[in-house]
């Protein structure tokens, strides 16, 4: 096979190279005007990573001494000693910062980093440029995490090639398909699953591959001229996909070819003495880019946490202490961890960076397991356990194959709906005049109650709630009303025409929020509820009002960081996102003379809803109210048993 070069030659270009994609990510992510399109440095490093690790392997097979062990232990070597201090550093410092919900997340995520699954698991939780990734202390693991999975493959793929279809040919042909299937794997899972295509490494490997693509065609013959031309056309790629693309930019889709083509032309040029990458500060950067992406992310979180992310004294402190950070882990973990472990006997080696992982993981289990919630003070202790002063018969009664009676007696009223439902029910049945009957209740998670809707989540559940709903309101009592309480504007991206995929739709999960889709979406919500109406009071609850994030843990780390912080949602907010929610609701009244129930005087006072009351949370989390919230929304349950 024809070689791009020698694999133990320090390549000046390619480290400078790391230099570029490391202040990428690091500017964009401490949100530097200018740098939208940032991220792209990730996929610089999955090309560079691509090169390097294809020109190690297929050089050791050639010569015959490849050892698949001692491949897998130089990669453990390299960036397991850095990874495990950043991840004790982040245990430390969340046993004294951290709520109990926030530090058994870090837990789970120390645990995922460490055995290098963290993009799995971040693929579960939410997309990489949503709010809540800016409370991930290890998100930007995940990128380790598909490169040691295509580690972990890539040698073993080659080395059947080398046994059963030798030949550089041969390797060349499968290396571009696989190339190409990932490829279009990526570009089909960004239009269908966005978060699928970023994370998962069967749709970011064709990076990878592009880079052992340009190792596989050597080092041509091109002129000084033709080099610069190429590493010129390289960086103009990359610098224009950082500058032109941002945050809402779909990626990586089609359009991260641009930066992993720019890439690997500047790889290809191979230009040692470039002013681009041949420079004091780029090889600088470039030797210390690991350890520096690896600590840049923790304090971009660090800031949002003291609320400090859009004040620019703050970042600019953030991005210089991310290279001190980088430097020191540099000096005193990557080097001389690499120098000891490669003094050992490989098996030794191995063994302790084994055992240490190891001892690491039972102590993330442990956080991840309960939070440890003894190690706070008492009042911030007593904000936390807000959080699961929920209806204690959640989990029992949150289940649309279920129907649960709260009191004793006849059926008084029947309540619908998903999670926010299940969070007031006890509040409507505190409401019973003389505390006598039941409250029959009904309802899923995340279910919308709209007849011959489909939900888009794989929440079969949904669907057959509605079914089964459709089926029996007709067998309701004439006399006793229902009461509908749901999330709508969560489930159609607050009615506003947007690309957003509402979370219900008519059996195409590709629709997007459009005008006739929410046209649609209102006639099918309306005769719903005129249905429910038609021989029975039907009472709909305005929307609930939600915080800006978890009111308990919100609260708890202000304590814990002895700051005050007021917990509240602006009227002109609520209404915005909530407007066309309204709108149908009023329409189902004016249309089938159903009941409206206003939250708002029971919960919001001068200009804002309020999260907190003397000290103590009103919410569970970021929008169901706790069994404490509920009981301020009792006198408006009340108006049902006074008509």
């Amino acid at each position: 096979m024809r070689a791009g070069g020698a694999t133990n030659a320090f390549r000046r270009d390619i480290n400078g190279l790391r230099a570029w994609a490391v202040m990428a990510v690091v500017l964009y992510h401490f949100a530097v005007s200018g740098i939208g399109g940032g991220f792209v440095g990730v996929d610089v490093f999955f090309v560079i990573s691509g090169y390097l690790m294809f020109g190690i392997i297929s050089s050791g097979l050639e010569r015959g001494d490849f050892s698949v062990w001692r491949f897998y232990l130089a990669r453990a070597r390299r960036i397991v000693p850095a990874l495990f201090v950043l991840c004790v550093v982040m245990l430390l410092a969340g046993w004294f910062f951290l709520m109990p919900e926030e530090y058994r997340v870090l837990g789970r995520h120390v645990r995922e980093s460490l055995t290098f699954a963290s993009n799995v698991r971040y693929f579960k939780e939410s997309g990489y440029f949503d709010v809540a990734s800016q409370e991930k202390w290890l998100l930007h693991t995940w990128s380790l995490s598909v490169e040691w999975q295509f580690y972990l493959i890539l040698p073993l793929v080659l080395m059947l090639l080398a046994r059963f279809l030798p030949g550089r040919r041969g390797v060349m042909g499968v290396v571009g398909a696989l190339f190409v299937v990932s490829l279009g794997l990526c570009v089909w899972r960004s239009s269908v699953s966005p978060s699928d295509a970023f994370y998962l490494i069967q749709n970011r490997a064709w990076e990878m591959l592009a880079g052992a693509m340009v190792y596989m065609a050597g080092q041509r013959a091109f002129s000084g001229l033709q080099r610069r031309a190429l590493e010129l056309l390289g960086f103009a790629l990359v610098i224009g996909a950082i500058v032109l693309f941002d945050k809402h930019t779909l990626w990586p889709s089609w359009r991260a070819v641009l930066p992993v083509l720019g890439s690997a032309l500047i790889l290809l040029a191979a230009r040692q003495d470039s002013a681009w990458t041949d420079n004091a500060p780029a090889q600088w950067l470039g030797t210390r880019s690991y350890s520096i992406y690896l600590w840049h992310w923790p304090l971009v979180v660090a800031l949002a946490y003291m609320d400090k992310a859009a004040d620019p004294l703050w970042i600019a402190m953030g991005v210089i202490v991310s290279l001190l950070l980088g430097h020191l882990s540099y000096v005193w973990v990557e080097t001389p961890a690499q120098q000891r472990l490669g003094r050992f006997t490989a098996r030794r080696a191995g063994a302790v960076l084994v055992l240490g992982v190891a001892a690491m993981m039972v102590l993330a289990q442990q956080v991840r397991m309960t939070g440890i919630p003894k190690r706070l003070p008492e009042a911030v202790a007593l904000v936390d356990a807000e959080r699961n002063n929920h209806n204690p018969r959640l989990k029992e009664c949150l289940d649309p194959d279920k129907s649960c009676h709260y009191g004793e007696g006849a059926t008084r009223a029947i309540l619908i709906g998903d999670s926010h439902a299940d969070a007031v029910v006890t509040a409507l049945q505190a409401a019973l005049p003389q505390a006598q009957g039941s409250v029959l209740f009904r309802g899923g998670s995340g279910c919308l109650v709209t007849f011959g809707m489909h939900n888009a989540t794989g929440k079969r559940y949904c669907d057959k709630l509605n079914h089964d709903l459709e089926e029996e309101y007709t067998r309701y009592p004439a006399n006793v009303p229902v009461v509908v309480v749901g999330r709508t504007s969560q489930y159609i991206g607050g009615g506003e025409p947007s690309e957003f995929r509402p979370l219900f739709n008519l059996g195409d999960d590709s629709v997007t929020v459009d005008k006739a889709f929410l046209t649609e979406f209102k006639q099918r919500y309306v005769d719903t509820m005129c249905r429910l109406a038609k021989d029975r009071p039907l009472y709909l609850v305005r929307p609930l009002p939600e915080m800006p994030g978890s009111v308990p843990t919100r609260l708890g780390r202000a304590m814990l960081l002895g700051k005050s912080v007021e917990i509240s949602l602006p009227l002109e907010r609520y209404q915005a996102r909530h407007a066309f929610v309204w709108a149908m609701q009023d329409e189902v009244a004016s249309q089938c003379g159903a009941h409206l129930l206003d939250p708002l005087p029971y919960l919001c006072a001068q200009g804002a809803c309020q999260g907190v009351e003397a000290g103590r949370p009103l919410y569970r989390d970021a929008d169901h109210l706790s069994e404490f919230g509920n009981r301020a929304l009792i006198p408006m349950f009340g108006q049902i048993f006074q008509l």
